[in-house]
């Protein structure tokens, strides 16, 4: 009989009701489950949502031991518990480590570089400037969130939100906000996957029916040259520029010469793949882990999912304003667009379809796609560049 109650006692079920807070645990259970219904009910970035989901479900069930928060506190990593026999250490606590260390992004990032056509960027080096001017929306949020109260630290971290850019928010809250982690990842994940319904009505309140209508001229064609000196450059600049951000860039530009170099078919195949697809289950778990109900269910986390939307709104119509003034400039037969400037957020290709959407219901003969192309590559550089500069703040 008392062994059956040393089991009884021993439940997840018994732990709910004994527990300090289990209530907690409870509601963490239940958006678990949304999150899990959005992934797989409404596709809402399910390689990674899903991940996450998961790891959010598993760190909350009492008595599970999966993840340990005193193995992080102060955002350190407490190596000498790691080693100490009486320290419990969790499956989820190992690969947490691959976030913290800064490692999975980067290693997202080569991925992302294989997949990557920076021909439209190439081709119409204006678009840099788009991409650019959406980093507008991070550090508005940056200004805004300190002066909410958050430290520099803590609003660097949400104003990443605004690059639209998971692996970039995830790398730079696990250096400067770890026990932020949680709620910023779901943010800027679910924003993601919400960019067809966020931004278009952003894109008409900002233009005219005529700078919709806007049809812009056919690329140059880009050398095989251009594109294989373009990642070597850009990474040789951007590391003397901002060092902090030579991690990220330097591993997009990588993956991105592995593509167009054309002597490394089976290592570009890999990280495109093989590569992309284990550290996206690694990384989706372990964020999915630091979303405790401690951390998760406060009034911060209500104020990073609202900034995490202002972030996101900013940096749309920034685009699409330069883009506007830019236009101003140019002379007729060489005009913008500005439909293309939203997608200088680095949501790929998701954002520069929002645009090719937009332009083709004001005009069925124009074709924005590849135009919006380049802005929106053109914002995975400048979300890093942004990153690199946060970090080198704090």
């Amino acid at each position: 009989m008392e062994g059956i109650i040393t089991f009884l006692k021993d439940t997840g079920v018994y732990k709910f009701f004994t527990v300090d807070a289990g209530w907690k645990n409870l509601v963490m259970i239940a958006i678990a489950c949304v999150l899990c219904y959005l992934a797989i009910g409404k596709k809402f970035e399910p390689l990674l949502l899903l991940p996450i989901a998961i790891g959010m479900l598993l760190t909350n069930l009492p008595g599970a031991d999966i993840f340990h928060e005193e193995l992080f506190v102060g955002g350190h990593v407490h190596w000498e518990m790691f080693g100490d026999p009486n320290s419990t250490i969790g499956l989820l606590d190992v690969l947490y480590l691959g976030v913290k260390l800064g490692i999975y992004p980067c290693l997202i990032f080569i991925g992302v570089g294989a997949m990557t056509d920076f021909g439209p960027l190439l081709a119409n080096p204006k678009s840099l400037i788009l991409g650019a001017a959406a980093q507008i929306g991070i550090f508005a949020t940056y200004a805004g969130a300190v002066a909410m109260g958050f430290t520099g630290a803590e609003a660097g971290s949400i104003g990443i939100i605004g690059g639209a850019d998971g692996p970039t928010a995830i790398f730079v809250t696990s250096k400067l906000a770890p026990h932020l982690l949680g709620p910023i990842a779901v943010a800027a994940y679910s924003y993601m996957a919400l960019v067809p319904v966020i931004q278009p009505p952003i894109m008409k309140l900002l233009t005219t029916k005529k700078e919709r209508q806007i049809v812009m001229s056919g690329l140059r064609p880009v050398s095989k040259l251009q594109k294989i000196l373009f990642p070597i450059v850009v990474t040789i600049f951007v590391a003397l520029l901002v060092p902090s951000a030579a991690p990220l860039v330097g591993c997009l530009m990588f993956g991105n010469l592995l593509k167009e170099c054309g002597v490394c078919e089976r290592l570009c195949k890999t990280v495109q793949n093989e590569l992309m697809n284990i550290v996206t289950v690694f990384l989706g778990l372990s964020v999915g882990a630091t979303a405790t109900a401690a951390t998760f269910l406060s009034l911060n986390t209500i104020k990073i999912i609202v900034m995490g939307v202002v972030a996101f709104g900013i940096a749309t119509a920034s685009g699409v304003l330069i883009a506007k003034l830019m236009n101003v400039f140019l002379p007729e037969g060489k005009k913008i667009n500005p439909l293309i400037g939203s997608a200088g957020v680095s949501a790929v290709p998701m954002a520069a379809r929002v645009s090719q959407k937009v332009g083709q219901k004001e005009n069925p003969s124009n074709f924005l796609l590849m135009h919006a192309m380049g802005p929106n590559v053109a914002g995975v550089i400048g979300s890093a560049i942004a990153a690199g500069v946060l970090l080198a703040l704090h």
